[in-house]
């Protein structure tokens, strides 16, 4: 008689259970940290402000949102900026106006790279491409926002290359900005809550932060999950009549 008719059918762990855990486990070790070696963490994570970060704070709060709403474009990754903003200028401005000029500068980050690629570069590949006898793909108007979200749910695509990919998508701008504001945009404001809060010591301020990070990924996941699994049911690819 086999192991398994003794012991009965081994059950395969579901990986979505496994995936929801994992960032569970995530938070609590970000709580963890914060209460075990807050302070170690914070330094380590606010290092970039003796590197670009620290120079452009010590520049004041117009060189510094503004330099978020434009370097994330070139590539420079938006996180620091956010981890920095509470604690360089919580005090100065109060928090709630540092929340809302970081929302700004996504947003306007957002428009900018949003148009840079609709009215220059999806004209200039184009051109590349018709030398060649190709178009550029269009999208359907029903594949739109399931377009739009799974670009921003997918975590191997940088920030940058979503907007650009997506103002070359030529995706309606209306339903582009609101989409990506409230995924991006929300993670943008929990980041900033979170280098405020280890800041100025409040752990049920920064474990709120960390928990809404968590739910902002686990949300992420799951909906790359349900997009994945509705392109695998036959929905037809973008750009297809």
């Amino acid at each position: 008689m086999s192991s398994s008719e003794v012991f009965g059918e081994k059950k395969k762990l579901p990986l979505k259970q496994l995936a929801v855990g994992a960032l569970l486990c995530g938070a609590i070790g970000l709580a963890v940290v914060y209460f075990v070696g807050w302070r170690v963490a914070l330094d380590a994570a606010l290092q970039l402000k003796t590197a670009l970060v620290g120079r452009i704070s010590a520049a004041g709060p117009v060189v510094f949102f503004s330099a978020m709403a434009v370097l994330p474009g070139l590539g420079v990754p938006n996180s620091p900026f956010a981890l920095a903003a509470g604690p360089v200028f919580g005090e100065r401005l109060g928090l709630p106006v540092v929340t809302m000029l970081g929302l700004a500068a996504i947003t306007f980050n957002l428009t900018l790279t949003y148009w840079l690629a609709r009215r220059w570069l999806r004209p200039l590949c184009a051109r590349l491409l018709a030398r060649f006898g190709y178009t550029l793909p269009t999208v359907e108007t029903g594949d739109v926002t399931d377009l739009i979200v799974l670009i921003r749910v997918t975590p191997v695509v940088p920030f940058f290359v979503q907007n650009y990919l997506l103002g070359l998508a030529d995706v309606p701008f209306v339903r582009y900005l609101c989409v990506s504001v409230a995924i991006q945009g929300s993670l943008n404001v929990a980041f900033i809550l979170f280098g405020d809060a280890l800041n100025h010591g409040r752990g049920k301020m920064a474990l709120t932060a960390a928990l809404l990070i968590a739910m902002l990924a686990v949300g992420t996941h799951l909906l790359q999950n349900h997009y994945g699994a509705k392109k695998s049911t036959g929905a037809p690819p973008v750009g297809d009549a």
